[in-house]
C-alpha cells in the first residue's frame, strides 16, 4: 500500500459527501419551490447550471423528481419545471390509539393518498392483537394507494424511548416495554420509526400547518397529550418524556389517575371527564351540546398551560384533537384562564389546529418521506 492511497480514498470520500449534500440541497429547493426550473434551482443554491442539471438527472433516475411539460407561449427556449415525483417513494403512517387504529399513505409531497381507520379497543387486550390489527389495516391502505412504500412511522399514546420501545402508556396497562418498531417491522417487512402521538401531532402543525416556530400543542382525547416545539424543532427531552402534559397535576386532591397520581389534567379535561361534565354519552352529543364541559376544560387547561408558558416561554398554544373540535368557545375559555394566570404575557395566543394538518397520523407517515428528502 502506498502512502498516497489513503489520500486518494479521502478525496473520493469527500467528493461523494459533497455530492450527497448537493443532491439533498437541490432536492430541498425543488420541494420548497416547486414547480421550479433548473435555472431557478441554480440561482437559489449558488451551484452551476451544469452541476444542477447533473444532479437533477440523478434525482429523476431515482424517481424522486419528475419533469413537467414546458410552458407554451413564452419567448426563448421554454424551461421544463421540476417537482417532486408524486408516484415516487411514499411513507406509511400508523396510529395506535386507546380505542382505534388508523393508517395512511403519503406521497413525497406529503399529500395523503389513502387513509383508513377502524375501532380497536386496546385497554384490556394484549399488544399482539392491536399490532396485528394495525398491520392488517396498513396493508389495506398500501394496496389502495398503489405507491412504492419504503418505510413506516407509528404514533403511540405513551412514552417512547429513543430505542423505539413503548415504555408505558397510562391508558393501556398491558402495553409495557413493547418493541413496537421491531414487532411491526416483522409484520410489514418495512423499516419502522415510532414516536409519541402528541409529539407527532405537534410536528404535523409544524410541517403541514402554519404554526410558528415556538409553541405547545395540546391534544384532547381519552388522554391528554402535549408536544413542545422550540426554534422549529420538536423538544422531546433526553429520555423522550417531554410534553407529558396530561399528567401535570391540576388539582392535588382530585381523582386518582391511571398513572398512579391524583388530580392529573386528563382526569379533569380528558374525554371521559368532558362527557361527564356535559351529561352525555358520546363525542357527537358532546359537540352538539357541550354545556359546562367547555368551562371545565378551559379552567383545567389554563392551569396546566400557565405552568408550561412560564417554564418554557412559548407564545402560542395550539389546541388539537377533541379540543379543536370543541372550537372557538374552548379557545376563548383557555385564553381567559391564561390571561388571569400569566398576566405578564400579553402576547399569548391560543389557536385551533387546522383540520387539514392531518395530526399525528399524517406526521407519522411524514417521518418517512421527510427523511428521504433529507437523504436522497
Amino acid at each position: 500500500m502506498t502512502t498516497g492511497e489513503p489520500l486518494r480514498r479521502g478525496v473520493g470520500s469527500t467528493q461523494q459527501t459533497v455530492r450527497r449534500q448537493n443532491l439533498a440541497l437541490v432536492l430541498r429547493e425543488i420541494a420548497e419551490g416547486e414547480p421550479v426550473s433548473r435555472a431557478g434551482v441554480a440561482q437559489r443554491t449558488g451551484l452551476t447550471r451544469g452541476t444542477v442539471s447533473s444532479l437533477v438527472e440523478e434525482l429523476i433516475a431515482g424517481e424522486l423528481v419528475t419533469e413537467l411539460a414546458a410552458a407554451r407561449g413564452t419567448t426563448g427556449r421554454p424551461a421544463s419545471p421540476l417537482q417532486l415525483n408524486r408516484a415516487g417513494p411514499a411513507g406509511l403512517g400508523i396510529e395506535i390509539g386507546v380505542d382505534e387504529v388508523a393508517a395512511c399513505v403519503v406521497d413525497l409531497a406529503g399529500t395523503v393518498r389513502a387513509r383508513r381507520s377502524t375501532p380497536s379497543d386496546h385497554r384490556t387486550r394484549e399488544p399482539t392483537a392491536g399490532l396485528d390489527r394495525a398491520a392488517d389495516l396498513a396493508a389495506d391502505v398500501v394496496a389502495e394507494a398503489g405507491l412504492p412504500v419504503e418505510g413506516a412511522g407509528v404514533a403511540l399514546p405513551g412514552v417512547v424511548g429513543r430505542d423505539g420501545v413503548l415504555q408505558r402508556a397510562p391508558n393501556l396497562p398491558r402495553w409495557v416495554d413493547v418493541a413496537v418498531d421491531a414487532e411491526l417491522a416483522a409484520r410489514l417487512g418495512l423499516p419502522v420509526d415510532v414516536g409519541n402521538e402528541a409529539d407527532l401531532a405537534a410536528a404535523a402543525e409544524l410541517w403541514f400547518g402554519d404554526a410558528p416556530t415556538d409553541f405547545v400543542h395540546v391534544s384532547g382525547g381519552i388522554g391528554v397529550g402535549g408536544g413542545i416545539v422550540l426554534g422549529g424543532e420538536l423538544f422531546r427531552g433526553p429520555g423522550g418524556r417531554a410534553g407529558e402534559l396530561g399528567h401535570l397535576v391540576v388539582d392535588p386532591d382530585g381523582p386518582v389517575c391511571s398513572c398512579g397520581g391524583r388530580g392529573c389534567l386528563e382526569q379533569l379535561a380528558g374525554q371521559p371527564a368532558l362527557l361527564a361534565a356535559a351529561g352525555v354519552a358520546d363525542v357527537g352529543d358532546l359537540l352538539r351540546s357541550p354545556g359546562p364541559a367547555v368551562a371545565v376544560a378551559g379552567r383545567a387547561l389554563g392551569v396546566a398551560l400557565a405552568g408550561v408558558v412560564n417554564l418554557v416561554d412559548v407564545p402560542t398554544v395550539v389546541l388539537g384533537g377533541l379540543y379543536a373540535r370543541l372550537g372557538a368557545p374552548l379557545a376563548v375559555a383557555v385564553t381567559a384562564e391564561l390571561r388571569e394566570r400569566v398576566p405578564s404575557r400579553t402576547d399569548l395566543r391560543v389557536r385551533l389546529s387546522a383540520p387539514d394538518t392531518g395530526g399525528a397520523l399524517r406526521a407519522a407517515a411524514g417521518l418517512v418521506v421527510r427523511r428521504r428528502l433529507r437523504q436522497p
